[in-house]
């Protein structure tokens, strides 16, 4: 056997990322630093736990060719007023009186398609406040059903989180989506159910951002949502008909398709452009990962999981939706969760007889269930999009980790086999 890191090494790692995340260092460099002090205190030479590193950033490299490519997709969806177009749609369609449902259900569709969720949440955040003023629910109800209606759509979204998961399982991306819809749903009624209890708590909208909006160039809703129908499409063809087109061909493919459909191709140099700076952040995050991933993965915490599973007599398959949960609430970011607990805990799982499609799928489940942490981007970031006050906007964590378990249990239930 060659050279291992301690569990202490583990638990010093995980120690200075979160500490680092929590002064505000950049994830990247706070992964970074607490991979290489974790390899050092657990043993290993200077040397050795930067060749782990390494190793675990090279074990992350095909998701993050993925992740770029997919930048083409959400630049159109984003940069061509898809996404409005879309959450405007289901928003009045559904009327102002079932006003959160509404809310819940278009930051579902949004991040359902491929819009990555903070994105999903700035996209939508406007046409909640504007709701919230006419309607005079809560700041609070409207910033639950925002986030966590697009938290239940990133289970079963072509996002880079289950991207992450389906690539390093090497199953279909569609058959992981398609996997999360069952707990997505839960996890919106949930949301809306808890939404609709808090309408009537908390601060009111009284006054909102006028926005400007270029309804001539509008696409139709139809239009719209081509693109990502487009991609879902060519993805599925593996699962139904064996015939295999990598989300590398399939998601760029989807947001051309959805730029000639809504007469964009003159624009579609800057959409891309624009797409792949969004994802440029989350490549490096991922890159990142992988170098804390290498020191996980070389330690002796997956034995130690596994000693605690059997004293407490509890089935193998419950590794994959609490490394994931774990991960999720230690990081803060679905993405970074899922590619660690993936990597670190997948050839346990497959070997104990825990499928592929399950494993991945809980996972990403616990993943996307728990990034909703102050030490994480989407509660600041939700925060500024719906004028909330630190204090205000604490209150909702609680709400939100409720339904962050009403998925995992769900995905569980289903995948554990325990129905």
């Amino acid at each position: 056997m060659g050279a291992e890191v301690s569990i202490t090494g583990v638990l010093v790692a995980m120690a200075i990322t979160i500490i680092l995340i929590f002064r505000s260092i950049n994830p990247p460099y706070a992964m970074m630093a607490g991979a290489i002090a974790g390899g050092i205190v657990g043993g290993l030479s200077l040397a050795a736990t930067l060749e782990f590193m390494i190793g675990g950033a090279q074990l992350l490299t095909p998701a993050v060719l993925r992740i770029l490519a997919a930048g083409v997709l959400v630049g159109v969806l984003i940069e061509s007023g898809a996404a409005n177009v879309i959450a405007n749609t289901i928003v009045s369609k559904m009327g102002e009186t079932r006003a959160l449902l509404a809310i819940t259900v278009s930051a579902l569709v949004l991040t359902a398609v491929g819009v990555f969720i903070a994105a999903a949440v700035i996209t939508v955040a406007p046409i909640a406040l504007m709701i919230a003023k006419r309607t005079g629910v809560s700041r609070l109800s409207v910033l639950i059903a925002v986030v966590c209606g697009a938290r239940a759509g990133n289970v079963m979204s072509p996002n880079p989180n289950t991207i992450a998961a389906a690539e390093s399982f090497s199953i279909p991306l569609t058959s992981v989506m398609f996997a999360g819809v069952a707990p997505a749903i839960v996890g919106a009624g949930c949301t809306y159910f808890i939404a609709k209890k808090l309408n009537d708590k908390g601060s009111k909208v009284t006054k909102i951002m006028a926005e400007k909006t270029d309804e001539i160039n509008q696409p139709s809703f139809l239009a719209a949502i081509s693109g990502p129908l487009f991609a879902i499409f060519i993805l599925s063809l593996q699962p139904l008909l064996g015939i295999e087109v990598d989300s590398l061909i399939a998601l760029p493919a989807g947001g051309i398709f959805g730029a000639i459909i809504m007469r964009k191709t003159p624009y579609l140099k800057s959409f891309m452009t624009s797409g792949l700076q969004k994802m440029s952040g989350i490549s490096i995050l991922i890159l990142a990962t992988g170098t804390l991933a290498g020191i996980i993965v070389n330690s002796s915490l997956s034995r130690m999981i596994m000693s605690g599973l059997n004293a407490f007599d509890l089935p193998i398959s419950f590794i994959a939706p609490l490394s994931g949960s774990f991960m999720a609430l230690a990081t803060a970011s679905a993405t970074s969760s899922a590619a660690i607990s993936s990597n670190v805990f997948g050839e346990i799982l497959l070997e104990n007889g825990v499928s592929a499609l399950a494993a991945a799928t809980m996972i990403n489940a616990g993943a996307s269930a728990f990034d909703h942490l102050p030490h994480g981007p989407l509660f600041h970031i939700s925060r500024d999009s719906l004028f909330m006050g630190m204090k205000e906007r604490l209150k909702a964590l609680p709400y939100e980790t409720l339904i962050g378990l009403v998925i995992v249990t769900v995905s569980t239930i289903i995948y554990a086999g325990l129905l």
